[in-house]
């Protein structure tokens, strides 16, 4: 990555706005149910805070429509005073006279944490006027938010118009150099395991790794789509009707370049998933009229866990079914085994692979588990994200 890091600024004395990702599950209540995001930046918020720089937080939390008291940053902040053990300062805007007011009296040591940045429209509109008020009452810019490093926001992007140098954090860099290593450079073999239910949202991604891999694992929902390309009947299975040419193109791809593609031989089907009565297993080619799949079978485990056994570097994007209910959640559990299992440099693409790794207590095994599902998807897709196109290139 050519980016200017953080580790080539001179913070000391400096009032430091640090985008970063907050933007974490909660319950009915909105207490904190993973405080993952926040514990990601503290490397980059204690190093500023070291080297004497005066921390300005943003982010954003939630996809509140104006004002919404539920999306507040009040829960947060003391999260992150609790995790960082620092005095954290919240400040009800994020732009405007308070913030004005109290960025200028802070001391050197001392973190900020501004209201949720989308309480204004004008964030995801990318609104110069207000990534200039963003901008002024700091003197340097660092974005630590790889979960939303592919959205062109003003606080992701056009904040740097006026504040240079603009430098990556520690998480957007970890992101991109382990990432972009095992895309670039990886050790071989290569295997990319993309689940999830739509093939329309893994397109990019699915031609990009086709070039890159030596073998392609495809579970989920979007399997059924290709196993309806091979001329299978699929009951009433997640069907991307417009992608079955896609599916079939896929399919000769991998075959003419050599990569294995790997699909269920067998599968869990119901009657429901969101009310089931009955689930059995059948052969991927035998799914009744009447029932749909919702996990891979135990024969898909054992061929998608070898796979993964003899791999040198793995990335996986996706569930291998419903895995919300525990009795279709067997295949993405085992998938999610087999990578802590392995000794390979195993990669997890946020999202559900990353909460579903998290659940199973397996973090700790994985090399690296990225903090952005749409981010990463982007990444491996091969497209430039706009939040690290944004960043002063090293000279």
């Amino acid at each position: 990555m050519n980016k200017m890091t953080i580790k080539d600024l001179d913070v000391k004395g400096k009032r430091v706005l640090v985008r970063v990702d907050f933007n974490v599950p909660v319950n009915e209540q909105g207490e904190i149910t993973d405080d993952r995001r926040i514990r990601a930046a503290l490397p980059t918020i204690n190093y500023l805070c070291e080297g004497g720089g005066k921390v300005v937080l943003v982010t954003h939390f939630g996809r509140p429509k104006g004002v919404d008291p539920k999306y507040k940053m009040d829960n947060i902040a003391r999260r992150l005073q609790e995790l960082s053990g620092k005095k954290v300062t919240k400040v009800d805007d994020c732009i405007g006279e308070e913030v004005k007011k109290v960025t200028s009296e802070m001391q050197e040591g001392e973190i900020v944490l501004l209201e949720n940045v989308r309480f204004y429209k004008e964030e995801t509109a990318n609104d110069p006027a207000f990534a200039k008020q963003l901008a002024e009452v700091v003197d340097l810019y660092v974005n630590d938010a790889f979960g939303t490093a592919h959205r062109a926001h003003a606080s992701t992007a056009g904040v740097t118009a006026y504040l240079r140098p603009a430098a990556a954090g520690f998480l957007i860099e970890k992101e991109l150099r382990i990432m972009g290593k095992a895309i670039s450079e990886p050790e071989r073999p290569l295997v990319a395991i993309l689940g999830g239910a739509k093939v329309a949202d893994k397109l990019g991604v699915i031609t990009n790794l086709l070039n890159k891999v030596e073998t392609l694992i495809i579970g989920g929902g979007m399997a059924y789509t290709f196993l309806k390309a091979k001329g299978f009947e699929i009951g009433k299975s997640l069907l991307d009707a417009e992608k079955i040419d896609f599916a079939k193109d896929m399919m000769a791809q991998a075959e003419a370049k050599g990569v294995k593609l790997l699909l269920p031989v067998d599968a869990v089907v119901t009657d429901d998933f969101k009310n089931p009565t009955m689930h059995k297993t059948v052969k991927a080619d035998q799914i009744p009229a009447d029932l749909q799949g919702v996990d891979i079978g135990p024969e898909t485990i054992k061929i998608f866990s070898s796979a993964i056994k003899e791999a040198k570097t793995v990335i996986w994007n996706g569930p291998m079914g419903v895995f919300e209910i525990p009795d279709f959640a067997k295949g993405t559990n085992a998938v999610a085994k087999a990578l802590a299992d392995s000794e390979a440099i195993t990669i997890v693409g946020g999202g559900d692979s990353a909460a579903a790794v998290e659940q199973l207590g397996y973090a700790d095994q994985m090399t690296h588990i990225s903090t952005g599902g749409g981010a990463s998807l982007e990444f491996l897709e091969g497209k430039q994200l706009p939040g690290v196109a944004a960043l002063t290139d090293k000279e």
